[in-house]
This record gives C-alpha cells, structure tokens and sequence, in this order.
C-alpha cells in the first residue's frame, strides 16, 4: 500500500484543510450539518488533488528519473506502471464525480458552485502540469490560487461568507510557501549542479526579496483581518493578540528557509518542525478560546 499511498501524495492533503477555514472562522465548528459538508468538501478536494499529482508524476517520469529525491516516487522508480497510474488516474475521477452526486444528494441542495471551484482547480492544473509551470511567476501565483479554491470551496459548500481579507491572506501565505520551495530547489541546483526549466526565470536573491515582500504582506493581512469589524464583531474584541503566533511562525519559517535551507518541500516543516507545531496550535486553541469562550 505504501507505493499508492506515495503516488496519491496523501501526506499533501493536509493542504486541503484550508476547505475547513471558513467554518472554523465562523464559529460553527460544533455545527454537525456544516461539519459534514466541510469533511465532503475536503474528501472531494484531496481527491482531486491526487488526480492532479499522478498526472504531474506521470508528465515528469523522465525528469523526476534524474532528481535525487524525486527519482524515488512510484512512477520514476518504476514501483508503479503507467497503465496501473492511468487506471488509477480515471478511478479517482469516476469516484470524485460520483462523490458530488452523492454529497448533492444526501444534503438535498444545488452543489454547482463548489463543482464548478473543483473543476476550475483541475483544468488550472492540467495548464500548470504542461505548460504554466515553466513560466516564472506565473507558477507559484497558480499554486496560490490553488489555495484560495481550496478556501472558497469550503465557503461554498457551507454557504458560509468569506472575508476578503481572508482571501487575500490565503493566497499571499500560499505564496509564502511556493517562493520558500522555489528557493530550496535553487539551493539545491547549485548544490548537485543540476537544473531544470522551471527555475530559468529565479534566482536566489529575487526568492530572498519575494520570500520577505510575501512573509511582510501576510503579517499585515492577517492583522487586517483580525481587526476588520466583522471579525471584530463575531469574536472577542482581543482577538488581533494571535497575530503574536503568526509572527512567530513567520520567524520561524523565514530562518528554515534563509538559514537551514530547509524549504523545498514546506508540507516537510510542517510535520517535523516542533517549534512550528506548537505555534499553531496555540494559535487554534487561542481562536477557539475567542469563538466558543467569548465572554
């Protein structure tokens, strides 16, 4: 099982949690409706992600073959066969499909909305797999939409707004993340001497600049957000405190990636790096605390 499980990428789903964020900034968390919606949305969505990764696996196979690590994934290592791959590929589409049927009906309301974001982020990918990746810029502001579907998806399916300055925040800390595994890969091709086409329009100053442009305009969405009067007014009037775990979270990141060097893969940090780990979660408990403890 360990070789489909490496193929579906399921250690990246934990990306598709953004689909829970506007139930859990609405304070409907303890909602069993929403809740169930938000847990269709998120099933649906990693599916749809795996779709997305076993394409991009299968389009790469020869380049990944020469990459020191990405030579170990199913398809370039040759543990799984392009006919199995393509098998899989249409089953996961069939069985997302059929999942928004299902969700259509078991929640007896028009689902076309959070359908069509789901198509978007697929067609975007399939631009992105075969061609928009190689274009600098354009690549990681995809990868950042990608998120932002993620978040509207969940809004959607719930009928929860969403806040604009949420959107935004979503997509500049995406970018965050996509700059961060921009410049690993930089490192990592002055370090083997190996390159690739993507890269051609990078360099590690400009990620350096774009890492701390991105990282300062997060921090001030984020403080906008918590200080807009609707969220001032859902949670307590305290609530722009948190932005003390973003900041340090911040911190964190920025000295993985501009001292460790340790930003090719930030899915990575996220499982290993302790300190980041008990950063969100005190800022989840802090949140909760505002929204279900507001007096």
């Amino acid at each position: 099982m360990k070789k489909y499980v490496k193929l579906l990428r399921m250690e990246q789903w934990v990306k598709n949690l953004f689909v829970f964020v506007p139930l859990f900034f609405s304070g409907n968390i303890k909602n069993p409706d929403l809740l169930t919606k938000s847990i269709f949305a998120f099933i649906i969505f990693s599916l749809a992600a795996s779709v997305v990764y076993i394409l991009n696996d299968y389009n790469d196979i020869e380049a990944d073959k020469k990459h020191p690590e990405k030579r170990r994934r199913p398809l370039a290592s040759g543990a799984i066969s392009k006919t199995q791959a393509v098998a899989i590929f249409v089953g996961l589409i069939i069985v997302d499909m059929v999942l928004v049927f299902v969700a259509q009906s078991y929640f007896q309301e028009s689902l076309w909305k959070f359908a069509i974001i789901v198509g978007f982020y697929f067609v975007m990918n399939l631009a992105y797999t075969f061609k928009l990746k190689h274009v600098p810029i354009i690549d990681i502001s995809i990868i950042a939409v990608g998120f932002v579907l993620r978040v509207l998806s969940g809004g959607y399916i719930t009928g929860i707004s969403i806040s604009q300055w949420a959107i935004l925040l979503t997509f500049v800390l995406a970018l965050v993340l996509a700059i961060g595994k921009r410049r690993g890969e930089l490192i990592n091709a002055q370090v083997s001497g190996k390159t690739r086409k993507a890269l051609d329009g990078y360099n590690v100053q400009f990620a350096d600049i774009a890492l701390s442009i991105s990282v300062t305009l997060a921090i001030v969405c984020y403080l906008m957000f918590t200080l807009s009067p609707e969220v001032q007014a859902r949670f307590h009037s305290r609530v722009f405190y948190t932005v003390i775990f973003v900041v340090f979270a911040f911190l964190r990141y920025l000295q993985q990636t501009l001292v460790y060097n340790r930003t090719e893969s930030p899915t990575k940090i996220v499982y290993r790096d302790r300190y980041i780990q008990i950063t969100l979660l005190l800022w989840v408990a802090a949140f909760l605390i505002q929204i279900y403890f507001k007096k």
